[in-house]
Formats: structure tokens, C-alpha cells, sequence
């Protein structure tokens, strides 16, 4: 493990950064329509009571990450291979990301330019990130949770004043009884983005005090779940239920709509300048966390050295894991949930919290 801390804020602001990433840039919860903001919030509640089993874990061995604790509740032989499919869900977490905000920047300003150089050119920035090191990464987020902050109130402010927002648009509410809600918050929002906090059970070591680890972390959640509820309501207001739905990427079409005196419009770089630095914190986590992840199962000495290959399967497994975009959405909405999300954020760490408890319920006795 790299010899680095960071203090709390520092924490905080990545916490925020990572579950913002890429969740406002679709329609999360489209499926519980104009009530798409109560499966959010169901899913901010089941993401905290699932953070407080990674809390649980990291109260037992606060002073390693998860590839290495594993192998202490599990043995070593067994411990290794939880700690290799972690590994393995951090890196196909960090092309998945990849994968949708190059779609994104391809099909809507570098319509021209291949898919493969507009991710070689985030990953080489990603990479230059990870190999400075994870201080480095929390650092320039403090500087950018402030950008981020600023034009997201900027956002808000001229999409109120363009009179784009019905609010009648949310109702009426429950239409179709809590079913669909339910559904939506158990197959999508517990899972994405707040069951992702798994990852930071590689990085809760980093943190310089770590009696602030369950404060910063659930108050981090709590913050950008309420972020993306706003986003939320505010895109089902200004484009209505229907285009929400059918929208891949609601916040953009909301944004396209701002009009002000025939003189403020096209505000679309602040969207894209935010995918930017959205993109860049959720692969740099899942990046870092699986390039620290190898170097503490394999014990090597040096995880820098680890930084450009581990870039390049990202990068190669960010183009072949769908043929077009179509595949890589009906993947990441019917396959990865139930074979992937459940199993490594829920099933998993369950399972270790017993085992864990149980071992350390022996050795006191």
C-alpha cells in the first residue's frame, strides 16, 4: 500500500466527486417515471445501511484495504481469489465509465473523431493522475469541487429564469403505486452509484483521522444523493416524463433548452466540462483501486510501475466489452446488476462481516 494520507475534506470531496461521477448524466430511475426521485432516495438509504457493513470491516482492519483483509477473515488461498474478483469488478467498473462518457463526448461535440482516441486521451490524463499518486488526485479535487459547485448554481439559476421548470410535471405522485419504485431502487439506484462506495474500502486507510471515516463518508453520500435527487426533479420538470424516459442523456437536453433574451443559450460546455471532471474522478478511483488492489495481492514493491498496463486493459476492455452503445446500456441495465452489483457490493461483503465477527468473537473468548 502506498505510503499516503489525506485529511478529512480531502476525503469528503472525493466521496462526492465519485457518486456524482456519471449518475446525473442519465435518466436514473426512469423506470419509476415522475417518481424517479423517490427510488433515488430509497437507494441513498439502502447504499448508507450498505456502507455501514464496508464501516464495519474497515472497524475491524482499519489499517489495510480490502484485498488484504479478505485474506485474513478467509485464508489466504481463498482470501486471494474474493481479492482478484474485486480487482477484476474495479477494472470492469473503470471501462464501463470509460466506455460512457467517451459515447457521450463522440456523439454530441467529437462526432468526427474515433471512440478509441477520445478514451485514449482521458485514460493518458487519468494515468498521469494515478501515477503522481492519490494525494495528488485528492488535492485537484478540492479544486475542482468548488468549478463543479459553481456551475452547478449557475445551471440551476438560468434553467429557473429560461421558465423552463413544471413542476406539475411530478405528478401526480405514486401513479402507479410503490411497485415500480421499489423495482427501480432495488435493479438500479441501490447500486448505482451508492453500493459503488465499495471501492473506498481500498482508501479508508488513507484517511489521516480515522475516527472521521463514518461521518465524512455518510455525510459525502448524503450530499450527492440530494444532488442527484435535485438534478432529478429539475430534468423530469423541464423536459416532462416522456422525454425524460426516452432521453439518453436527460441533463444535456434540459441544459439545450436554457434561452434567455436571445442571448444566453448553447450552455452545453458547462455540461460537458463537468463530464470531464466527473469522468475523471470515478475511473481515477476504480483505476487507483485496482492498481493498488494488485500490488498488495502480488506484493510489489512499486504500484507506479503497474499504472500503464493496468491503463491499457481499461482502455482495450473500454471498446470491446459492447459493439455499440445500444449493447453497452441493455448490458449495464439487465447484466451487471444482478451478476456484478449484488454479489460484490451486497452478497460478498455480508458474508465477510459475519465470518469477520465471528472470527474476532473467537479470539476474544
Amino acid at each position: 500500500m502506498e505510503e499516503a494520507k489525506i485529511n478529512a475534506t480531502q476525503m469528503f470531496v472525493l466521496v462526492v466527486l465519485f457518486e456524482m461521477g456519471s449518475a446525473i448524466l442519465f435518466g436514473l430511475g426512469a423506470g419509476a417515471k415522475q417518481d424517479a426521485w423517490i427510488a433515488i432516495l430509497l437507494g441513498l438509504v439502502g447504499g448508507l445501511l450498505l456502507f455501514l457493513i464496508y464501516y464495519r470491516l474497515f472497524k475491524f482492519y482499519p489499517d489495510i484495504p480490502l484485498t488484504s483483509y479478505v485474506q485474513e477473515i478467509t485464508g489466504k488461498w481463498i482470501g486471494r481469489f474474493i481479492g482478484l474478483l474485486y480487482i477484476v469488478y474495479f477494472l470492469y467498473q473503470a471501462s464501463r465509465v470509460l466506455r460512457d462518457f467517451g459515447e457521450l463526448l463522440v456523439s454530441k461535440i467529437y462526432t468526427s473523431t474515433p471512440l478509441f482516441v477520445i478514451n485514449t486521451l482521458m485514460i493518458l490524463t487519468i494515468f498521469y493522475g494515478i501515477h503522481k499518486g492519490i494525494e495528488v488526485i485528492a488535492r485537484v479535487g478540492e479544486l475542482y469541487f468548488a468549478v463543479v459547485y459553481l456551475m452547478a448554481f449557475l445551471g440551476v439559476l438560468l434553467i429557473i429564469f429560461s421558465g423552463l421548470i413544471h413542476l406539475e410535471n411530478l405528478q401526480p405522485m405514486l401513479e402507479n403505486g410503490w411497485n415500480p419504485i421499489i423495482r427501480m431502487a432495488l435493479g438500479q439506484t441501490i447500486n448505482f452509484p451508492f453500493g459503488e462506495m465499495v471501492v473506498f474500502t481500498m482508501f479508508l486507510p488513507y484517511l489521516n483521522d480515522q475516527k472521521k471515516v463514518k461521518k465524512i463518508c455518510i455525510g459525502g453520500m448524503i450530499l450527492s444523493g440530494i444532488n442527484i435527487i435535485i438534478t432529478t426533479v429539475v430534468n423530469i420538470s423541464a423536459l416532462g416524463v416522456d422525454l425524460y424516459i426516452r432521453s439518453p442523456f436527460p441533463l444535456l437536453s434540459t441544459i439545450s433548452k436554457i434561452q434567455m433574451a436571445e442571448f444566453i443559450e448553447r450552455l452545453d460546455v458547462l455540461y460537458m466540462l463537468y463530464i470531464v471532471i466527473g469522468g475523471f474522478f470515478k475511473i481515477s478511483l476504480y483505476y487507483y483501486a485496482a492498481v493498488i488492489g494488485i500490488t498488495d495481492i502480488f506484493k510489489f514493491k512499486n504500484h507506479r510501475k503497474l499504472g500503464f498496463p493496468i491503463g491499457l486493459i481499461i482502455l482495450f476492455a473500454s471498446i470491446t466489452i459492447a459493439s455499440n452503445y445500444a449493447e453497452h446500456i441493455k448490458e449495464g441495465e439487465i447484466v451487471v446488476p444482478p451478476y456484478l452489483h449484488w454479489p460484490m457490493q451486497v452478497f460478498i461483503p455480508i458474508i465477510l462481516l459475519i465470518t469477520a465477527f465471528l472470527r474476532n468473537a473467537n479470539k476474544k473468548h
